[in-house]
């Protein structure tokens, strides 16, 4: 996981809210870009931070791109953060 890239992915409040709407299921780069009131090289844009970081795959389907999540990378984020946070009384014995 491009660790980096996938915060950078989520730091923006629009890439989020990408991401939330394919939480339903895959959508095309229309379906998407219907619900945001921006250019279609801004939603471009956005679309080409999710695809570096791995957090959505895409898939041509005649002449539309699908857009799908990779809940893959969104399980290795997980752990990472859990990793970060381990749960109290978890330290080793160590304190």
């Amino acid at each position: 996981m491009k660790q980096q890239e996938v915060l950078k992915a989520l730091a923006a409040t629009t890439r989020r809210a990408i991401l939330k709407r394919l939480q339903a299921g895959a959508l095309s780069a229309g379906e998407i870009g219907a619900a945001f009131d921006m250019t279609a090289a801004s939603l471009s844009h956005h679309f080409a931070v999710l695809k570096q970081a791995d957090l959505v795959r895409t898939e041509r389907r005649g002449q539309y791109i699908v857009y799908s999540l990779n809940s893959t990378v969104f399980e290795d984020l997980a752990r990472m953060v859990l990793d970060l946070f381990p749960p109290k009384g978890n330290s080793g014995g160590k304190r």
